[in-house]
């Protein structure tokens, strides 16, 4: 069974998330979406309101898992037998900070990661941009998904 780790914040989950995440059910047999948990990072969302919003989403799609996690992504890795990890990539700058954090991970594990390019309807999008047309008080619903559109 090829399991794929997709590791990350999602505050919150973005289309962009979501193109990845159904693109990466085609290449693998589960896809555990893993919500990093940082004591140090300030949130918009609560880690409950940011797996409800990915379970909600994935509902009817039996080959995507919601956990959360604290410490490395490789040993949750190990503990969920999974062989890869799974990133998204919309930028140059993405690609050459992944490219580092792969090197690491593969020479720490032997996991392999494997990136998709997100789509260009997608690729401008980030949690960091949601949040910010959130604060100011902007349109979000052809950012993110329809329950975290409902939330606003």
């Amino acid at each position: 069974m090829k399991k794929a780790i997709f590791p990350g914040s999602f505050d919150p989950i973005t289309n962009g998330h979501y193109d990845i995440i159904k693109r990466g059910i085609s290449l693998f047999d589960e896809v555990i979406v893993a919500i990093g948990i940082n004591a140090e990072k300030k949130y918009m969302f609560s880690l409950e309101e940011r797996k409800r919003f990915i379970e909600e989403t994935f509902k009817d799609e039996p080959k995507v898992r919601v956990i959360t996690y604290t410490g490395l992504t490789i040993d949750l890795c190990a503990k969920e037998n999974a062989q890869f990890i799974l990133r998204g990539l919309r930028n140059p700058a993405d690609f050459e900070f992944e490219k580092a954090i792969a090197h690491t991970n593969r020479m720490l594990s032997k996991i392999e990661t494997v990136f998709l390019l997100t789509a260009a309807s997608t690729s401008y999008i980030s949690s960091s941009i949601v949040r910010d047309v959130l604060r100011n008080g902007g349109d979000i619903t052809n950012l993110v998904p329809k329950v975290v559109a409902k939330k606003k």
